[in-house]
């Protein structure tokens, strides 16, 4: 009897320049990069299944920029808000934050629901949870004739106090039921106070439910219809097309229709992956406090490990409050294609805007305006035949001749080496900056960590931010362009829930042992069971693993710290909000806000060795219209000049595949490698550990 082949899994995480997949395959991991498609992200996607060879079933498990470019386009579906009468307004106030303090000329985002799409309904729920107005029949059916007439494409429903008891939310979506279109109701994403947070995560998932509804749609039709052409034209014994899951900005996988129906979970989809794969590979290498550093093509994002991963309960993407779980990301707009402009006084600036995968970078042969990924080729630590592992040529002379004249135009008299370094210089500013962030701001010394560099731009300079910051090693995994396809692929199935309570206690008890008696047993039972649910409806096997927290805060704070739910938890915030803010206060009350449970199903365990990491010969460029690709057998210069602090110094170019484990290597140097290139300044070392990390001691 013949054995069917095992499902093969591959993880694609969708860039803005590049489309990376990365899947385990006889015991290797495997690596395929093509060209990003804008407009259809899931052209690319279906071009890069194409190029997998596989009889199998198929498992997809994807990482989207879908959310995100939604939100920061202003391209969501036409969205209706239904609140509390008297609170239609809520999400236009806001906090009255000034982000731009002495900024006379700042204007306020727009809210995502216009005013004559924003509904009230005469309802009142205490705060207790109990019923003080339950809506009346003639308003419901007032409502749904005004919402209709508005003809929204998905309508958000957040009303006052829905956490503490959801009755009239569920009355309302009921009376609303009939309009056939999406409904986002808030006890049921985000049942938690703060009714400006919760009202603009609800607007958020129901502005991304439809368009997220289609792409997902739409991504599984092509496949299967790829699938059934393939079957057709070969002597396949049954169809590749693949089951799919998304992945979530918690850091965990969650089903096809989980994320069609909650989008909102899914905005830092693909950074979520690298944050996983960063913590999980540099941990093989002793490194458990990181600084994850993922350079793409449009964005960097950083995030600090201290031990475990950290997620974060109020965020914000796109200048608007998101309040559930996600990964502590914070994110700046330098990537590779940031874009160099001058200002009226002549001052340089680089990004945020970016070229994109479309026109892109100079050098790859259609921008026409100078990119960070372009400075770096002028400055020589990208080499032109060494992109891609060769597949791919830069073109040096076109971005020669097109930044000088972009630089007259400009009326600069900069040379070409001193504006790159400019750029340089800049860019690394900004990542500095955000750095700093999610370090030192936050009360951690970046020294005590290890800046572990990734994504297709991260090791270009990660170098010399560590130096600026004085961190002592960067760590460059294996196949770090696509690290968060990676990361995607060893990720848990993981679910997040939450709910506001308001306990208060006592600020001198040290255990919980003495604490009153709160029904904390009862109430994280309720969210496990809610959980129990959820998973068996997605058929999801395995076993459950629950991880229990707590938001904390002394009484009149309006901030809370999230800690593990543990025995010593009132002297673990004490110690946490000494660390964070340099202060506590052993005598004040203390409030439990928010009880939170992360609820885990372990991926299988990956049985590809790292060590061995294999690429996939990169043959997406010329289908996809981009110039043509190096020929083979294309030679890897020994060495090259390379400017170095406005110096050119000949550099040795080293193709990583051939340095030895354990031996230690001296700067200046360039590593090239399929999915990246890593510079190493002068007066650095590095070397390749067992866990075939690449790790550069900062001297």
């Amino acid at each position: 009897m013949l054995r069917r082949p095992q499902p093969l899994r591959i993880a694609i995480d969708t860039g803005g320049t590049f489309t990376d997949c990365v899947w385990a395959e006889h015991g290797h991991i495997r690596m395929l990069k093509v060209f990003s498609t804008p407009a259809d992200p899931s052209q690319a996607i279906v071009e890069a299944l194409q190029k997998i060879t596989h009889e199998g079933a198929l498992v997809l498990l994807h990482g989207t920029t879908v959310g995100t470019n939604t939100l920061l386009e202003r391209k969501g579906a036409r969205t209706a808000l239904v609140t509390t009468a008297g609170f239609e307004d809520a999400i236009e106030i806001g906090r009255q934050n000034r982000p731009k303090l002495y900024d006379f000329f700042f204007d306020r985002l727009e809210p995502l629901v216009p005013r004559d799409l924003r509904f009230g309904i005469n309802e009142r729920t205490a705060s207790d949870g109990e019923i003080l107005t339950t809506p009346a029949k003639e308003d419901l059916r007032s409502l749904y004739f005004q919402a209709a007439a508005q003809k929204p494409q998905s309508i958000a429903i957040s009303l006052l106090f829905s956490f503490a008891n959801p009755k009239n939310e569920r009355t309302v979506a009921e009376a609303l039921t009939s309009l056939e279109v999406p409904l986002s109701i808030s006890h049921q994403i985000l049942p938690e106070f703060r009714e400006y947070e919760r009202t603009s995560t609800v607007v958020i998932n129901a502005y991304l439910q439809p368009v997220m509804q289609n792409y997902l749609e739409n991504l599984e039709t092509r496949a299967r219809r790829d699938a059934a052409r393939n079957v057709s034209s070969s002597r396949s014994p049954g169809p590749r097309s693949p089951r799919i899951f998304v992945m979530q900005s918690s850091g965990g996988i969650t089903a096809l229709a989980s994320a069609a129906r909650e989008p909102v979970r899914t905005v830092l989809s693909g950074p979520a992956g690298g944050v996983v794969a960063a913590a999980a590979t540099s941990r093989l290498s002793g490194f458990a406090r990181i600084i994850a550093f993922d350079m793409g093509g449009t964005s960097t994002d950083v995030s600090l490990v201290d031990r475990a991963i950290a997620t974060a309960s109020q965020a914000e993407v796109a200048g608007f409050p998101v309040g559930v779980p996600m990964l502590d990301i914070h994110t700046v707009g330098a990537g590779g294609g940031s874009l160099a402009r001058f200002d009226a006084a002549g001052v340089l600036h680089v990004g945020p805007e970016s070229a994109a995968a479309d026109p892109g970078p100079i050098c790859y042969g259609r921008g026409l305006q100078p990119t960070v990924t372009d400075a770096n080729l002028l400055l020589g630590r990208l080499q032109p035949h060494c992109f891609l592992g060769g597949d791919f040529t830069l073109d040096l002379e076109r971005t020669r001749r097109i930044s000088r004249d972009w630089l007259k135009k400009n009326r600069s008299n900069l040379t070409l080496e001193k504006f790159a370094a400019g750029v340089i210089r800049v860019v690394n500013a900004t990542m500095e900056k955000a750095i700093r962030v999610v370090s030192i701001e936050r009360g951690r010394d970046p020294r005590d960590f290890a800046l572990v560099a990734f994504g297709g731009a991260g090791g270009l300079h990660a170098s010399a931010l560590a130096e600026s910051l004085s961190i002592p090693h960067v760590v460059v995994p294996a196949m770090p362009g696509a690290l968060s396809a990676l990361g995607i692929l060893v990720s848990d199935v993981v679910k997040d829930y939450s709910r506001t309570v308001l306990w208060r206690v006592s600020g001198e008890a040290d255990d919980l042992r003495k604490l009153p008696s709160t029904p904390l047993a009862k109430e994280f039972a309720l969210l496990e069971n809610r959980a129990v649910k959820d998973f068996h409806s997605e058929s999801w096997q395995g076993r459950v693993q629950y991880q229990r927290s707590v938001d904390l805060r002394y009484q009149g704070q309006g901030y809370e710290l999230n800690l593990p739910l543990t025995k010593n938890l009132i002297a673990a915030f004490q110690r946490e909000h000494q660390q964070r803010y340099g202060y506590a206060h052993p005598s004040r009350a203390i409030e439990l806000v928010t009880l939170r449970l992360r609820a885990v199903v372990k991926s299988q365990p990956l049985k590809a060795n790292l060590a061995h990491v294999n690429k996939m010969v990169h043959v997406g460029t010329a289908a996809l219209g981009r110039p043509g690709r190096a020929k083979l057998g294309s030679p890897f210069t020994p060495k090259a000049p390379v400017v170095f602090d406005g110096k050119k110094v000949w550099t040795a170019i080293r193709s990583r595949d051939t340095l030895q484990p354990g031996k230690k290597y001296s700067g200046p140097a360039i590593v090239t490698e399929y999915s990246a290139t890593t510079v190493i300044p002068p007066g650095n070392s590095f070397h390749v550990d067992p866990a075939a990390n690449l790790i550069v001691t900062i001297l």
